[in-house]
């Protein structure tokens, strides 16, 4: 009988063919495969000689618990190879599924790390940008406070951030602020006053700088009221009465701190009237704009004026063109060629009257020159000139000597011009320099006497009918001489 070796085993793969096992797993060891012994079967009994016995081939057994016989070996192997095709073909179907799922999975896990990257990179995104609002916040808040400090300090100087005329202005207003910072930086850095510093109190210098320190804050904010009130005040025409103002406060301000040497320095002074000047440039360009506003209401009103008397004009003589034409019409129904000869003359001028209104309604260039003076009024040397466009001009004269002045106009000259408008322009660029109101411009006196005004007309070839250079002044010599009479 044959013993197979230890850890030898039937190929599983390999019919007929043994394979080692390690005790782990099958290794490269092969060798054929031994039968295995038949049955022992009982011997017949017999007289000869007993002789060693043959080794009987056993039953193999395949793997899986079969047996395989002597007589149906190849069955056997073909069927353990068909089993063995069938199990690669298993472990490969599985091996594929699981190379699948392995690559889907890996898909998935890149999808998911591609995804928590952006979220990553937003989140720090989102906290760089609060990061950056909360150092900008914190930022802010610190120029506040220190603001706030600042503003504290120079508040003890009696320096306040009022409501000043100029913050309203869009060209004045950056000018003020350049100018209020460097009020501002002149007080925090002490140069708005200065004083004694060996100033001694009941033998202390110590108690001597803190009396200084004290009367300097005192003074110093005196002047600062004094400078705030001044601005609020200031009015068109008034800088120099609120310049001089503040002047005085600063002499005063010397007067009383003599003993320490106090006194406002002249750059803080300095800074102070420059606010004051962009307070009062302020209040007379307002001025100036109302002033505007009012001569060009008073402008259009002139103009609507005009327009409604030229529209009178028309209608009144359309209404006459057209009763002339009826009597004309009927003078000639009955053959009065005298009377109708007549009616034509007369609808010849109403024609050229027409005319010349609708030349006045659409040329807004022409109409009358005027110089007038008022001597009563402004004295010898101040003239008026200016132009209307009415088909009346003494009308606009009596309307200039209203109850806004004593006495009534004298006119020195007016006359009609294609060109009336140019005429006004030119004589007003003539004497530019000799103009009463030099902020509003449409204030059209002129310190110039009747005659210099002629010279200028004379110069340009300005053609004239009339023109006066005495002023009759009736009702201001008759005033003069009533009042002597009085006395």
């Amino acid at each position: 009988m044959t013993t197979t070796p230890a850890n030898w085993y039937p190929d599983p793969q390999v019919p007929g063919q043994m394979r080692y096992w390690d005790g782990a797993q099958w290794t490269a060891h092969v060798a054929p495969a031994q039968p295995s012994a038949a049955p022992q079967q009982p011997d017949p009994p017999v007289t000869q000689p007993q002789h060693a016995e043959q080794p009987v081939p056993q039953q193999a057994q395949a793997a899986g618990g079969r047996k395989i016989g002597l007589f149906n070996a190849r069955g056997a192997a073909r069927d353990l190879a068909a089993e063995n095709t069938q199990l690669r073909a298993t472990l490969e179907a599985a091996g594929a599924l699981a190379l699948a799922e392995i690559q889907q999975q890996t898909t998935a896990a890149q999808a998911q790390l591609t995804s928590l990257g952006e979220q990553i990179n937003q989140t720090q995104q989102q906290h760089a940008t609060q990061v950056a609002a909360a150092r900008a916040e914190l930022a802010a808040l610190q120029q506040q406070a220190l603001d706030v400090r600042h503003a504290i300090n120079v508040q003890e100087f009696g320096l306040y951030d009022f409501e000043h005329p100029a913050e309203a202005s869009a060209t004045l207003s950056a000018e003020l602020a350049r100018a209020r910072a460097q009020i501002k930086a002149t007080v925090s850095d002490k140069r708005a006053v200065t004083a004694t510093s060996n100033f001694t109190f009941d033998g202390s210098a110590a108690k001597g700088r803190q009396f200084v320190e004290s009367m300097s804050k005192t003074m110093l904010s005196a002047y600062n009221a004094e400078a705030e009130n001044a601005i609020k005040a200031v009015r068109a025409g008034g800088l120099a009465t609120a310049q001089q103002r503040l002047t005085r406060v600063v002499e005063r301000v010397a007067k009383n701190g003599q003993m320490i040497r106090l006194a406002i320095t002249p750059e803080y002074h300095g800074l102070r009237i420059r606010e004051l000047e962009l307070a009062a440039r302020h209040q007379a360009a307002v001025q100036a704009a109302k002033e505007a506003e009012r001569e060009e209401k008073a402008r259009l009103r002139e103009e609507k004026r005009v327009e409604d008397e030229l529209r009178r004009a028309r209608e009144k003589l359309d209404k006459e063109r057209e009763h002339y034409a009826n009597a004309l019409a009927a003078l000639q129904a009955r053959g009065d060629e005298m009377g109708a000869a007549e009616l034509q003359a007369k609808l010849a001028e109403i024609d050229q009257s027409i005319a010349d209104v609708d030349y006045r309604a659409a040329n807004v260039r022409a109409g009358y020159v005027y110089v007038i003076s008022n001597v009563g009024a402004f004295g010898p040397d101040v003239v008026k000139i200016g132009m209307t466009r009415r088909l009346e001009p003494m009308d606009r004269v009596r309307e200039l000597g209203d109850a806004s002045v004593p006495f009534t106009f004298d006119v020195h000259a007016l006359f009609f011009s294609e060109d009336a408008f140019g005429i006004e322009a030119m004589l007003h660029r003539q004497f530019a320099e000799q103009r009463v109101n030099r902020i509003n411009t449409r204030r059209e006196f002129f310190y110039a006497t009747p005659g210099q005004v002629l010279e200028v007309l004379r110069e340009h070839k300005v053609a004239l009918v009339e023109y006066t250079t005495q002023a009759a002044a009736e009702e201001f010599r008759a005033s003069r001489e009533l009042a002597a009479a009085g006395a």
